[in-house]
């Protein structure tokens, strides 16, 4: 028969070491041979595990090369320099770089051939290509060095600098018989988002859809993209509807007066538009953006081409910047001068001049980075370039323009040609029905693609202002006056 011991309690002398008490976050003791074992010690328990960044640290990150932008070199290598921008971004910007004999050629023939306008103008229409195209290298590897966001930012602002220069070389222009400057920048200004949001866009599609049965996107880029798009048809489409609602029944100076007025006043709405885009961008929610542009560049199907001696650096990209921004200057300042003569002598409408001609050549660099940013498999990198050049267009060149126009005095105002601004406002529509399901083919990108040339058909008929009053003469002649005096 077992017999049952008392249990004893024996008082420890130490009692921290009989029951231990578990600090928050240590390892509960485990028993061994019947003893508690103490517990580990613990270092800075309940501590955040990271801190805040010093001034100093958020600066140096942010100014830091990526690795993606780094060369390996510093200062100018010039045979190495001329070796790379030759090479360029992609394949169509070599084929590009072919017509840079054209450029000194064509301001040559400016000079030693001042009456032969139209080979000038041939000429400085294609120099203006790869000039454009230098900006556009010398600014992708420029981005390379800052993050992501800022990155395109940057990118696309320095893409949008022949167009701004194309608006202001325009704006500045004196007035000429036979035609009308401030029309040509307002059919500029629309022809250049329809170049790029239709285009562009178009050609972004049935370049992904080559290798591939569909390419999807983001809708962080594809959706804010295209409100914007819509906000800012909004905004420019306010003082031409003002201007069509009154006309006729107010005086047509009076009427005048107050369009610009309220031009101006949605310029600067609009660039307010911008600024709160570009802080959405880069500030408060850059951490999506950065996901979307990293998860881009991992799917880059070119990576393993790049190499760091083919990138330049940020010596290379000032200088490379400062050459073609004057070249671009120079060559936009001999196209316009022969705009004229264009019109007048080879019967060119002004609406074709503007809405086709002009934002072609301008965007010539952005649409072919895009379109091998596309072919790549990096469709938001792509979408980022068209929607974020459309968006400056729309909400920074535009406004630009016509605060220029007002520093200069020149009724430089929003109120377009009703045949511009209702293919603009379809063409956003259709563009937005096209990303709202974040996935595109080469089907949508034909479509975009043939209702542009459909645009550019009936630009190239669309009659100018002041060819239109004598066809009224059988109407009349008030109906002639109000045809030939309105705009």
């Amino acid at each position: 028969m077992a017999s049952t011991s008392p249990t004893t309690t024996t008082t420890s002398p130490h009692p921290e070491k009989t029951s231990p008490t578990t600090q928050p976050g240590a390892a509960t003791p485990t028993a061994a041979n019947g003893l508690l074992s103490p517990p580990l010690p613990l270092h800075g328990a309940g501590l955040p595990l990271t801190r805040e960044l010093t001034p100093a640290e958020k600066i140096k990150g942010f100014l830091g090369v990526r690795p993606s932008g780094e060369s390996g070199r510093s200062g100018i290598h010039p045979l190495l320099f001329l070796k790379n921008v030759f090479r360029s971004a992609s394949w169509a910007s070599r084929v590009v770089n072919v017509l840079w004999p054209v450029v000194p050629a064509a301001i040559a023939v400016r000079y030693a051939m001042k009456d032969n306008y139209l080979v000038i103008f041939i000429l400085s229409y294609l120099a203006m290509v790869p000039c454009a195209n230098l900006i556009g290298f010398a600014g992708q590897e420029l981005s390379r060095k800052f993050p992501h966001v800022m990155g395109v930012i940057i990118e696309t602002t320095l893409g949008s600098l022949v167009e701004i220069i194309m608006f202001i070389v325009l704006i500045t222009r004196p007035p000429q018989a036979g035609i009308d400057y401030i029309q040509v920048v307002q059919a500029a200004i629309l022809g250049s988002v329809l170049a790029t949001m239709l285009l562009c866009l178009g050609l972004c599609f049935v370049a992904a859809g080559i290798k591939r049965e569909e390419t999807h996107f983001s809708e962080a880029v594809s959706e804010v993209g295209s409100g914007l798009l819509l906000t800012a048809g909004f905004g420019l489409a306010i003082p031409t509807v003002f201007e069509h609602s009154l006309s006729g029944k107010i005086d047509q100076t009076e009427l005048l007066d107050k369009t610009i007025e309220i031009s101006r006043s949605t310029a600067v709405i609009l660039l307010v538009a911008y600024l709160i885009y570009v802080f959405f961008q880069a500030r408060t929610h850059h951490g999506i953006y950065d996901a979307v542009f990293v998860a881009d560049e991992e799917r880059d199907a070119d990576k393993h081409l790049e190499r760091r001696h083919h990138r330049l650096t940020f010596t290379e990209c000032v200088l490379a910047l400062a050459v073609s921004i004057t070249l671009v200057t120079l060559i936009a300042i001999a196209l316009v001068d022969q705009i004229p003569l264009l019109v007048e002598e080879r019967h060119v409408s002004d609406a074709f001049v503007g809405l086709i001609l002009i934002p072609l050549v301008e965007k010539a660099a952005e649409h072919l980075t895009a379109v091998d940013e596309a072919y790549d498999n990096q469709m938001n990198f792509a979408l980022s370039h068209v929607l974020g050049a459309t968006l400056q267009t729309a909400l920074l060149n535009a406004p630009l323009v016509v605060l220029v126009g007002w520093g200069l005095d020149k009724p430089m105002g929003l109120n377009f040609e009703v045949f511009d601004l209702a293919v603009l406002l379809l063409a956003i529509l259709t563009v937005g029905n096209f990303l709202r399901d974040q996935k595109s083919n080469y089907l949508e990108g034909a479509l975009c693609v043939l209702v542009y040339v459909a645009i550019a058909v009936a630009a190239l008929y669309y009659p100018n202002p002041h060819s239109i009053a004598p066809v009224a003469g059988s109407g009349g002649a008030e109906a002639g006056a109000d045809a030939g005096g309105h705009h």
